[in-house]
């Protein structure tokens, strides 16, 4: 089993490189999001590898650092998410945004990802919400959200501890973090957002 590759990049293409080991070329598939910071071809290159072995195929995937491999590995685990799906939530998600995406349930920002349904982005979130939490290098991915995000959670969680749909508590604390002039004062950011309830 393959877990790192570390030679010269050899070819790039939309969805996928060329590592060469040795002399051997390995192809690697890897998310748009890392395809666009590895150096330029001749220049050495190193990633983490997840090998997923089938009968007719052994197929390389391959991430900058270990917590987009893990968030990929996490992703197949979702009931009817497969190796395409995860590369495109990775392609157009950092970790950091999808971690906080399942731990506050909201699975539009996952449904906006091309070829991810409504449906897919639920179960991402019902499957994966629990699981988020115990992982050290999940918990480590929400530490980094800027201060307005992690003042925006907490101000959602806050209207839905109150009574309000999570998605309706989404638009409106967003509205209101918009409107207020010190954006990190959770509890005007709230008064805000329930008087944007209130009016309907």
């Amino acid at each position: 089993m393959i877990a790192h590759l570390h030679g010269e990049l050899a070819r790039v293409e939309a969805d996928y490189v060329v590592v060469d080991v040795n002399g051997v070329g390995y192809k690697v598939y890897a998310p748009l999001a890392v395809i666009t910071q590895l150096p330029p071809i001749g220049d050495e290159v190193r990633l983490q590898v997840t090998t997923i072995v089938k009968e007719d195929s052994i197929t390389l995937y391959g991430f900058l650092d270990e917590a987009q491999q893990s968030m990929f590995e996490l992703l197949l685990t979702v009931s009817g998410v497969g190796p395409k799906v995860a590369l495109s939530i990775l392609s157009v998600m950092q970790v950091e945004t999808i971690v906080n995406a399942i731990s506050s349930e909201s699975f539009i920002e996952l449904n906006r990802v091309p070829g991810v349904g409504t449906k897919t982005a639920q179960r991402i979130v019902l499957e994966l919400r629990e699981k988020i939490t115990t992982l050290v290098w999940a918990q480590a991915a929400r530490k980094t959200l800027a201060p307005e995000q992690q003042v925006l959670n907490d101000a959602i969680e806050g209207l839905v501890a109150l009574g309000y749909n999570r998605n309706d508590a989404r638009s409106a604390a967003e509205e209101a973090l918009r409107s207020v002039k010190d954006k990190r004062d959770t509890a005007s950011i709230i008064r805000s957002a329930l008087k944007m309830l209130a009016k309907g």
